[in-house]
């Protein structure tokens, strides 16, 4: 019984002692491919102006899927943005596995845009770029050539975007 005592003050008092980090700032990344996920999604959650969700928070699914290319290239869409698993958090807008699927879960995620996508992964994008690929941004919805401010659209509803990008 004592041992037992002993080992639970032990484990409380570990517990007590760790905390987790300060995040990093969230920071849109200029540079050329590939960019991996932001571990510290949170901050890119709340630059983006979304709600932090619970981690698994599933209520109003939909799934799209999401194709980039630069200089022709593809660069892969990592797993994670808009997760931050070390504070067990989500963005309403976010990626499970690398390939490309973006899931909108949670509330609010019917006002998800394309914006909010680069913004929570941590990459440069407008009508002009993508990262460093400042020679003019092409955007296809479900095929059909976006015309407009490619960050204003609204994914609810959308199957299929793909954003190609020149230098």
């Amino acid at each position: 019984m004592r041992r037992l005592l002993v080992v639970l003050v032990t484990v409380l008092l570990l517990v007590g002692c760790v905390s987790r980090p300060e995040p990093a700032p969230a920071v849109q990344r200029d540079v050329p491919p590939p960019w991996d996920a932001p571990r510290d999604a949170i901050s890119y959650i709340q630059a983006a102006g979304l709600r932090e969700l619970h981690l698994g928070a599933d209520e109003d699914p939909w799934i799209l899927d999401l194709e980039v290319q630069v200089d022709g290239e593809d660069v892969e869409i990592p797993a994670f943005i808009g997760i931050d698993r070390l504070r067990a958090v989500q963005a309403p807008v976010h990626t499970h596995d690398p390939g490309g699927e973006v899931w909108l879960e949670g509330d609010e995620n019917r006002d998800s845009t394309l914006g909010h996508v680069f913004e929570l992964w941590g990459v440069q994008f407008s009508d002009e770029c993508l990262g460093a690929a400042c020679g003019g941004v092409t955007v296809t919805v479900d095929g059909e050539v976006l015309d407009g401010d490619p960050t204003e659209l609204m994914l609810r509803g959308v199957k299929e975007v793909s954003v190609s990008a020149v230098s």
